[in-house]
């Protein structure tokens, strides 16, 4: 008997959404979360290729003698500069994306779970069979992140929200919207939607 491949779900959500608190939910359910945000964070601290690729574009300064990605640095450079921001992307993302697809062979489950801040900005939607968007007030989401990190204040947490595609246009793109505000379940709507997802999943394969 042939293993059937998992279907791909994108899971994403502006910061302060609460998209990790919903993938969470899912993995109780026993459904494969890839944290695609936290790999690339350590696919440039080991990926080689990706390392020296990071050293060409950005300088030697961009790892410390112990080898250690140097995130201050990096980050004031690349921030700095949207067109620093398009090279980083062009180098980190591919490598993201190779390193789920092996990642997603391995996985024996009616469907997987890609979760990731930039999923429609990056492109990487495209590579994936169904999406869903975490969507919450903006002032919510801000007053979340200020309380989870206090040395961030409003200003920078807007410049980060500035650099992502707005909540309405991707409640439009995405297949499955789960709303955290604070009058709504959380459970109840990821278990719709891993219903939903599980039953597509075998009428799909047969």
């Amino acid at each position: 008997m042939n293993k059937i491949s998992p279907k791909l779900i994108g899971i994403t959500g502006g910061i302060g959404s609460g998209k990790t608190t919903v993938s969470k939910i899912f993995s109780i359910l026993g459904i494969p979360i890839y944290y695609a945000d936290d790999r690339a964070k350590w696919l440039m601290a080991n990926n080689l290729d990706l390392i020296q690729k990071i050293k060409e574009n950005f300088g030697e300064e961009s790892y410390t003698e112990n080898g250690e990605l140097n995130r201050k640095y990096l980050a004031e450079k690349v921030f700095s500069d949207p067109e620093n921001t398009t090279i980083i992307n062009a180098l980190v993302h591919p490598a993201v994306g190779a390193d789920f697809e092996n990642w997603a062979t391995s996985q024996n489950s009616p469907y997987i779970l890609k979760e990731a801040a930039l999923l429609f900005e990056t492109g990487s939607y495209k590579q994936l069979d169904k999406i869903i968007n975490v969507s919450a007030p903006l002032k919510l989401r801000i007053s979340r992140v200020m309380a989870r990190d206090p040395q961030r204040d409003e200003k920078q947490i807007n410049a980060i929200i500035d650099k992502q595609m707005p909540d309405e246009e991707k409640n439009k793109k995405a297949d499955f919207i789960i709303k955290n505000g604070e009058n709504k379940l959380l459970i109840p709507q990821v278990l719709k939607i891993h219903q939903a997802l599980s039953s597509q999943n075998q009428n799909l394969n047969g």
